[in-house]
Formats: C-alpha cells, sequence, structure tokens
C-alpha cells in the first residue's frame, strides 16, 4: 500500500497523475487543495480530499502525518513561502519523499535564442521566486526530486526525456500527461533520481534542432 499526499490536487497536471494513481491497487491518495469542492466528487475508500492552503504550515503538518509520498503542484508569486511551508511541514511530520513542480529555466539552463528570452524573463523577476524555491527545496534534508517541465500542452500522448541539473535543457514542449507519467514513476519508485532536479521535454523525433536553438 502507497500513502501518497498530493498538494495543489486541482491543478492540471495532478488531475492526470490522480487518475493514473487511481488506476492502481493499494494506492491511497490524500487531495489538498484551497476548494476541496472542487475535487469532493473523487472522495471515498481510498481518497481522502482535504482543504488548505499550503503555507498554513500546522495543518499541512497534520494533512502529511504518515504520508509516504508527498507530490506538490503548486504555482504562484508566493512559491518560494509555499516552499519553506512544505519543507518544515514534511520534516516536522518525518516524511521523507517529495516530488515538487517547478518549471524550466530556473538555473539558467536553456540554450540558444530561447534561453536568452527565458533569461530575460529572470530578470524581468518571473523565474525569481521559482529558482528561489527549488534552493528552498535543495537546502532540505528531504528525498525530493524536483522535475523541471518544457512548455506545457494539453496533448493526448506520453513521450518524454530528461534531464539532468547541469546539463543543457534539450526541447521546447511536453505533454501534461508526461509530467503525470513521470510523476507516478518517481512515487512508484522512493530510489529514483532522489536528491535530483530533472528537466522533461518531449524528445526532438526528425534531428533537427528546434528553432530556439
Amino acid at each position: 500500500m502507497s500513502k501518497i499526499l498530493v498538494l495543489g490536487a486541482a491543478g492540471k497536471i495532478a488531475r492526470h497523475a490522480i487518475h493514473q494513481f487511481l488506476g492502481q491497487e493499494g494506492v491511497i491518495l490524500t487531495l489538498y487543495l484551497r476548494k476541496s469542492g472542487r475535487l469532493q466528487k473523487l472522495a471515498g475508500d481510498s481518497v481522502e480530499v482535504i482543504e488548505g492552503d499550503v503555507t498554513d504550515t500546522r495543518h499541512l503538518q497534520e494533512a502529511a502525518r504518515g504520508q509516504e509520498v508527498v507530490y506538490a503542484n503548486l504555482a504562484g508569486d508566493n512559491i518560494e513561502e509555499q516552499a519553506k511551508s512544505v519543507v518544515e511541514a514534511l520534516e516536522a511530520a518525518g516524511v521523507g519523499r517529495l516530488i515538487w513542480i517547478s518549471t524550466l529555466g530556473i538555473y539558467d539552463e536553456v540554450p540558444g535564442a530561447f534561453g536568452k528570452w527565458n533569461h530575460e524573463m529572470l530578470d524581468d523577476g518571473y523565474l525569481e521566486p521559482y529558482s528561489a524555491a527549488a534552493k528552498v527545496i535543495e537546502s532540505s534534508t528531504l528525498d525530493y526530486t524536483i522535475v523541471r517541465p518544457a512548455w506545457l500542452t494539453d496533448s493526448d500522448e506520453v513521450d518524454y526525456e530528461l534531464t539532468q541539473k547541469g546539463e543543457p535543457f534539450k526541447g521546447t514542449e511536453v505533454s501534461r500527461q508526461s509530467v503525470a507519467d513521470l510523476v507516478v514513476k518517481l512515487a512508484q519508485d522512493p530510489t529514483r533520481d532522489v536528491r535530483a532536479s530533472v528537466g522533461i521535454n518531449k524528445p526532438d523525433t526528425d534531428g533537427d534542432k528546434p528553432s530556439w536553438y
């Protein structure tokens, strides 16, 4: 039996991951979100739905107690504050495994013209909170995996490749279903990409570099 806590459970990637988790035997889900009514229809023997804000550290700690894996699908201008609360709550609750969704470009790892544009976004402050949040996660004692998706699409496909921190980012886009597939695989294997930060993109199948290189 696997007990998994999903933070930001109403997000699009999270919904794909929840669907995949529900198809597995022995998975117990706790869905944590600000408006519980959005997912209340999923509540049942293997799914608990909790309303809450991740910056409410004490409440989050209670929700995390007894969980084996926490998957955080969070966003917003206060993402660094959210990261600090998640780390504090999980460390206090004794939960070691965290899967954290971030974004490409937080390490200035995107090459070419698109990388230049990404860097300009960083200068404008768009990526700065996500970079700061990643530093919070990486400074923790948790067995984290940070996932950095390319541009997200709603394509009905699972097709992706990974890059590690320190390697140049490869592709331009990736489907939300692909990111969810990776999340589920990470939750299934507690030894995979531990204390790592992975980029995820759809492979270039025609052998040509994307136009932004």
